[in-house]
């Protein structure tokens, strides 16, 4: 059986796409770096792909708001060639600053679909950046792929517009996959254990189908046991929480 084609997107600003390479890598797809103008110019195809990722960073500086500028430029140039790959049963990922693009560039949680969008993120209720491990837990009924077989797990994140915010009646409309939580579970926590004031304390959405999923969290900073700052006093966990995802992705991708 072929090996899993991953495309992890960059664009000036971008910042996490070889960890999020190497996390990919390490679960067993082939993985190619490939600049938003690759596709733009069609020197590259979607299609030729399973997975799709848009990690972490800054993406052209944030300068309008955060992921805006790739968000519009996503949605303007490429937004058919996604759609076609989604519906095609392609898997779509975004981290951080992912997160926040696919969300502004109507991604999520329509795939394009919605004439006036139903959430956004916005600046952390803090004020302030926000860098430092969270615990979180996993939706048992979302039907996110990425997260098959998971109950748990503590991931950093490192953001300064995390905070999900949409009206009452859509936030309930959510997929939500992951909430943050303190370090017994529980999911109504504010802040610290909350670190943006996200609404219903989401941390992470999918789509209908599960097959796009977005997070704030990072997991590509966490596949191995000894990135975590505590793993010489309570035991080195192997492999780190963040990895079965990137293994979920490729398991189903693969199948």
């Amino acid at each position: 059986m072929s090996k899993v084609k991953t495309l992890v997107l960059r664009a000036p600003g971008t910042n996490c796409d070889v960890e999020t390479t190497f996390a990919f890598e390490q679960a067993g797809a082939v993985v190619s770096a490939v600049h938003i103008n690759q596709l733009i110019r069609r020197e590259q195809k979607l299609g030729d792909y399973q997975i799709m990722v848009i990690p972490g960073g800054f993406t052209y500086g944030d300068d309008i708001a955060a992921g805006r500028v790739l968000a519009n430029e996503i949605k303007v140039k490429l937004g058919e060639e996604i759609v076609r790959f989604v519906e095609a049963g392609g898997l779509l990922l975004g981290i951080c600053n992912g997160f926040q693009v696919l969300v502004k560039a109507g991604i999520l949680p329509g795939l394009l679909k919605e004439e006036t969008p139903s959430l956004t993120l916005a600046n952390n209720d803090s004020g302030r950046f926000e860098c430092r491990w969270v615990y979180l837990q996993v939706n048992k009924d979302s039907p996110c792929v990425f997260t098959r077989g998971m109950d748990s797990l503590s991931l950093p994140v490192a953001h300064g517009e995390g905070k999900v915010v949409a009206s009452p009646a859509n936030l309930a409309g959510l997929n939500a996959v992951l909430y943050y939580s303190d370090q017994y579970g529980n999911t109504a926590a504010g802040y610290p254990y909350n670190p943006n004031g996200s609404m219903g304390n989401i941390a992470g959405i999918c789509d209908s189908t599960g097959r796009i999923f977005a997070l704030m969290p990072h997991p590509e900073r966490y596949v191995r046991g000894t990135q975590h700052p505590q793993w010489t006093r309570k035991g080195n966990k192997e492999p780190g929480d963040g990895f079965r995802i990137f293994q979920n992705a490729v398991k189903w991708a693969g199948q």
